[in-house]
């Protein structure tokens, strides 16, 4: 495959196109997918690796989720498979999960939509016939998980030998799954020549051994997190909450509905999810206005003297819209999008708490950036809340909590004069108590009250003291000698994390059994995230797998109806 690429010079200079992402050397079509999408400024990863990856140059990069990843790495793809000698495929993406399988490849989709490159997601858990069609038609680019992908290199139906860009996004994430070995078999696979990038939040030995043999000269990047003292956050109230993406904006929805603020920033990642969320808000009869880079100078002042003089109580933005920003400080900020780092978390929800005032920040969480939270908290040395999304019925509750009290404020201010009249007459008619709960139906109608809601489900939320998903324990065969030779008894020994369970499934080492077998097992038949399973505990005859309380049962039963390794086994709640 050839390494040239565009030069930032053969960027039409009349673009108008955000100049931090055509300085990096990309082409018009992407900057163009960049535009549309709303971004406005590259992230520290993306400034960093673009360019290298541009120019051929194998990368290993260090950084966390939600740092922007994932455009880093698909932006200079695209541009040299469009660029490139046509093969098929010509990117292999390997991701520890089908989630990140799914999401990564509806990334490739977005940003290469000018280009029109086909883009394949393999994982397990779902029909191998369309997989095995799509392969056989053929595509550009694949999205993998690395058990099914070493499955169908063994069938024939992925063949890597035209492969000239491959990328590992959260190889630690893949070996904590117990990929290690399928990480290797499947890079033997490919062309000596190709260029590889590996991402991972953490730079272990065992990453770097990775790296030592599969990658030539890597350019090194680590977005290192910023130096933010302790104590620079302000004295605020910081909570979050857990939910899955699709969820995100019925979430926001109900906790601004809970919390009812006065006055509100909320920080979306891109100009487009600002405008989505905006929209939202407005249609569930909220005062919302949106402020972002695409907006001229007329429009930015109208949309902040609105919200100065409390016309408007939400302000929707983009980090780079809210900079240099005279916003006064705010009873709420709120983190649509967790943001990259910690310097940044603790600039947006300055905006709130200030001189001497009560605050709240919240944050709306994929579940896969709970180890970000946990970053964040430890450099700014502030606790995080996470606390569960409230219910339909905990809105109502507070729907009818504040209309009481606005009753009781009018009650106090005695002005009742033309309405008494009519309450008399209506309480000689029909009992006060029901003339009074009418008139409270009403009052909450009024106000949007008998909408209809949807319950959020709930998330599992990773124990602050677990920095990174334990994916077993004890008999993992990346783990040190000490731990392997543990004695049998050890397992009921072990200390137990706070609301897990433990599930006993009768198959062990002697039947071929690994982690990732239980792993795509359990979160391909529940249907759940990977992210949700604690140890696993893989003994001769038997395994153990420490998964969320709340959710036992039912991973019990779907994995009793399913088959691991070919064959069905028992599986029922541990007894120690």
């Amino acid at each position: 495959m050839k390494h040239d690429h565009m030069p930032s010079s053969a960027v039409p200079a009349a673009t108008g196109f955000s100049p931090g992402f055509a300085a990096l050397g990309l082409e018009a079509s992407l900057l163009a997918s960049l535009e549309a999408l709303g971004y406005e400024e590259p992230t520290p990863i993306q400034r960093e690796a673009i360019p290298p990856l541009l120019a051929g140059r194998d990368l290993l990069g260090q950084a966390a989720t939600g740092t922007g990843k994932t455009a880093a790495f698909t932006l200079p793809l695209l541009q040299r498979i469009a660029h490139g000698t046509p093969a098929r495929p010509a990117a292999l993406i390997l991701v520890p999960t089908r989630e990140l399988a799914i999401q990564v490849a509806q990334a490739v989709q977005r940003y290469g939509k000018e280009l029109r490159l086909g883009v394949l997601a393999v994982y397990g858990g779902q029909a191998i016939g369309p997989q095995l069609h799509a392969l056989k038609r053929g595509v550009e680019v694949v999205v993998a998980t690395p058990g099914r992908a070493l499955d169908h290199i063994r069938r024939g139906t992925l063949k890597l030998e035209h492969v000239g860009i491959v990328v590992l996004d959260e190889a630690d994430e893949m070996l904590d799954m117990g990929f290690a070995e399928d990480l290797d078999a499947i890079l033997d696979r490919t062309p000596a020549a190709k260029q590889t990038a590996l991402f991972s939040a953490t730079m272990p030995p065992r990453i770097r051994s990775i790296a030592h043999r599969h990658l030539r000269d890597p350019v090194e990047i680590t977005i290192a997190k910023e130096p933010v003292k302790a104590g620079t956050a302000p004295r605020v109230q910081q909570t979050a909450y857990v939910v899955a993406r699709s969820y995100r904006e019925a979430a926001l929805a109900r906790v601004l509905d809970m919390a009812g603020p006065k006055s509100a920033l909320i920080f979306c990642r891109t100009r487009v999810e600002v405008d989505d969320v905006t929209s939202m808000l407005n249609g569930r009869g909220h005062r919302a206005e949106a402020i972002h880079g695409g907006m001229n100078q007329a429009q930015r002042d109208r949309v902040m003297q609105a919200f100065k003089s409390g016309r408007t109580e939400l302000l929707v933005a983009t980090d780079v819209a809210a900079r240099g920003l005279d916003i006064p400080s705010v009873s709420h900020v709120v983190n649509y999008d967790l943001p990259s780092s910690a310097e940044i978390y603790v600039h947006r929800i300055g905006r709130t708490g200030r001189a001497g005032r009560e605050g709240a920040a919240i944050t709306i969480l994929d579940p896969r950036e709970q180890r970000l939270l946990r970053s964040i908290e430890q450099h700014t040395k502030a606790r995080v809340t996470v606390l569960p999304i409230p219910s339909v019925a905990d809105l109502h509750a507070r729907r009818l909590e504040r209309t009481q009290a606005a009753v009781e404020d009018v009650l106090k201010d005695g002005d009742l004069k033309g309405f008494a009249d009519v309450a008399e007459r209506l309480a000689a008619a029909y009992p006060p108590a029901d003339v009074a709960a009418a008139a409270l139906k009403l009052l909450v109608r009024a106000q949007g009250g008998e909408r209809p809601e949807q319950e959020i489900p709930a998330m599992p939320v990773r124990p602050p003291e677990f920095g990174r998903p334990a994916r077993e324990a004890g008999r993992h065969r990346d783990a040190p000698a000490d731990a392997r030779r543990r004695p049998a008894g050890w397992t009921a020994q072990r200390r137990r994390e706070a609301g897990m369970a433990r599930v006993y499934i009768g198959a062990g080492r002697a039947a071929g059994i690994r982690p990732a077998d239980l792993v795509g097992a359990i979160a391909n038949e529940a249907k759940v995230s990977s992210n949700i399973i604690g140890a696993i505990e893989i003994e001769d005859r038997f395994s153990v797998v420490d998964v969320p309380e709340p959710m036992a049962p039912a991973i019990i039963e779907v994995l009793g109806r399913a088959r691991i390794k070919g064959r069905k086994v028992p599986v029922r709640l541990f007894r120690d």
